[in-house]
């Protein structure tokens, strides 16, 4: 059962919230700065556009350690969601109300585009890879990876971070986050890209200033994220308890 809570904006805009949503956007552009950055770093040292089994492999790990880092330094203040899907698949179990979420959301974004300008500026205008679907595939293919990998990234969070019954997992949370997006890129990586984040697709596509796919990889994590925390929250953590706070969910 959806447990969505509005909030209000006291709440939203209160001190603590505050520093969530630049704890958010400060691990995000990070995270996003050495994850699109581990991509122009292969492609700068092979002379290479094209993704081989070394440079997936490089990337895949890229995205694990710096997401593994992002989540620990951003937990005990924001949550450590780095992620539009994480956010609404906690929405949808009543961990986060909504207009906290959407703050959360453009901070996340906010902290992409930067990152991506950044690397723009510091690479002296090597062009942002953008996310897309491989050739031979459709938007509907893509959407359905997405879906996927997405689900399995927020069941993650659910089973490692937000439920209530998990006990203390201290660091073993932010691991287990970090080794779902490295090993869901090795598996999805040369199909979808990968994405499983709106926020880390959409800083590459305004850079860019290629939108051309990236409404996948939002429709995609968004409806995975959403469905993790509908069925996580519906048959594991069973009951709905009030909202806790951030250092409680992740």
């Amino acid at each position: 059962m959806v447990k969505l809570a509005f909030g209000s904006i006291g709440d939203s805009l209160s001190a603590d919230s505050i520093k969530a949503y630049v704890a958010e956007f400060i691990a995000t552009l990070l995270f996003v700065f050495a994850g699109v950055g581990s991509a122009l770093a292969y492609n700068k040292l092979t002379s290479d556009a094209s993704l081989d089994p070394a440079g997936l492999v490089a990337i895949a790990v890229a995205h694990a350690f710096a997401l593994f880092v992002g989540v620990s330094m951003a937990a005990n203040v924001s949550g450590g969601h780095l992620n539009p899907a994480v956010t609404f698949g906690l929405a949808i179990g009543g961990n986060i109300t909504i207009l906290t979420g959407l703050l959360y959301w453009i901070a996340q974004s906010l902290g992409s585009i930067v990152a991506c300008l950044l690397l723009k500026f510091v690479t002296n205008g090597l062009a942002i890879p953008t996310h897309g679907v491989a050739a031979g595939l459709g938007a509907i293919e893509g959407v359905v990876f997405e879906i996927v990998i997405t689900f399995a990234l927020v069941y993650t969070v659910y089973a490692t971070a937000a439920d209530p019954k998990k006990g203390s997992l201290g660091v073993i949370a932010p691991i287990a986050i970090g080794f779902i997006v490295g090993a869901n890129i090795l598996a999805a990586g040369p199909f979808s890209g990968g994405s499983m984040n709106p926020a880390r697709s959409f800083g590459p596509a305004v850079a860019s200033g290629d939108f051309s796919q990236n409404w996948i990889y939002w429709v995609g994590p968004l409806i995975g994220g959403g469905l993790a925390g509908l069925v996580y929250g519906d048959v594991f953590i069973g009951t709905h308890a009030p909202l806790p706070a951030s250092e409680d969910y992740a």
